[in-house]
């Protein structure tokens, strides 16, 4: 027979979030501003499908999105290599200053930290982000890191749980995520599938960074559960095919329907492991995949009495950025005054096919 875990041991053992920031790119275009490049790109396409693709891109939820090219190279023939070279220069930048960000806002040192995970699937770079942000900061030369490369927009989430378990299991020590992605990186200019087409209407570039602690004196939402969903035999909804002029697009048309299939599945299983109920969740963090599976959830919680606002403000302020945006969605919740008490609900989905849970507590 157990005994109950002491409120200075539950303490002790403690996962809090302590800092969330966020990076934008250089560029950024109004959709507006955009369409006339996609004119440009559709010449000598049918006239229906060009009038098809116009109207997608302006009900695609995304007012503004940025980029770490400038529209002219996105729309350039540009080859893998350089597209590339351009997101390794420009990805490492953006991730040194969301750690800076990051670190400023929880009034920790670079050298504090003892655990680095980066997560980035837009781009291949060897060695990883990690490597060169270990040596621009001068961190722990035994810092333990971790690249996370295929998990795709689930990744922000999958960055956490892994810090989560390695802080769980060393009590006194801080941990930072830090998601890039250039999706901008991966458009394909010879590809006028819808899979590219709409990956081109509602992706974005971004980075950020979360810090994550087990120190008993850090403050913070606390992760009280995490838990990974796999949807059997669906690896062809979502991900990457390599080709000669880069990353292309796979995105199935039924990831939302899936999506609401399962979502009892995933949901209410998960909160009943870990003693809650949907009544209980007070705030949604939930990752924007697009504007359909944006709709489809929030119809799925609007029965439940519940809304996801802010994840619809961030796609429409941002885009899509794959692994970073729930990011995005999460600091504008650690920028609220939340009561004390409160529980939150972080969900995304990704490659695999796969869906990301963490429950949070203030």
């Amino acid at each position: 027979m157990g005994f109950p875990l002491s409120m200075d041991h539950q303490k002790i053992m403690a996962v809090k979030i302590k800092s969330v920031a966020k990076q934008l790119p250089p560029y950024y275009r109004e959709t507006a501003d955009i369409i006339p490049f996609v004119k440009i790109w559709l010449h000598g396409q049918d006239e229906r499908f060009i009038r098809k693709v116009i109207k997608l891109f302006g009900n695609a939820g995304v007012d503004k999105r940025y980029s770490i090219m400038s529209p002219e190279e996105v729309f350039s023939n540009t080859s893998f290599e350089e597209k590339n070279d351009i997101y390794i220069r420009e990805c490492s930048k953006l991730a040194e200053m969301s750690v800076q960000k990051a670190l400023d806002k929880a009034g920790w040192l670079a050298g504090e930290l003892d655990y680095i995970i980066t997560v980035s699937c837009t781009g291949i770079m060897i060695p990883s982000v990690d490597a060169y942000l270990v040596n621009h900061f001068k961190m722990k030369q035994d810092i333990v890191r971790l690249p996370v490369t295929e998990m795709g927009c689930a990744a922000g989430i999958s960055g956490i749980i892994y810090a989560k378990n390695f802080l769980k299991a060393n009590p006194g020590k801080k941990a930072a995520v830090v998601a890039v992605e250039s999706p901008t990186a991966t458009f394909q200019l010879q590809d006028f599938s819808m899979a590219n087409i709409v990956s081109a209407a509602i992706f974005g570039d971004g980075a950020a960074t979360i810090l994550l602690s087990s120190c008993p004196e850090d403050e913070g939402p606390e992760i009280m559960a995490e838990e990974m969903y796999h949807f059997y035999d669906a690896e062809y909804m979502m991900g990457f095919k390599l080709t000669n002029t880069g990353l292309q697009m796979i995105l199935d048309e039924t990831v939302p329907e899936t999506i609401s299939a399962h979502f009892p599945k995933i949901v209410h299983p998960f909160l009943e492991k870990n003693g809650s109920h949907i009544d209980e969740i007070n705030h949604l963090i939930f990752h924007p995949g697009g504007r359909k599976i944006v709709q489809t959830v929030e119809d799925l919680f609007g029965v439940l009495g519940k809304n996801i606002d802010d994840t619809r403000e961030v796609l429409k302020q941002y885009g899509n950025m794959s692994s970073v945006t729930v990011l995005y969605v999460l600091e504008r919740f650690l920028e609220k005054d939340i009561p004390k008490g409160d529980k939150g609900l972080m969900l995304s989905f990704g490659p695999g096919f796969s869906a990301q849970s963490i429950l949070l507590q203030w």
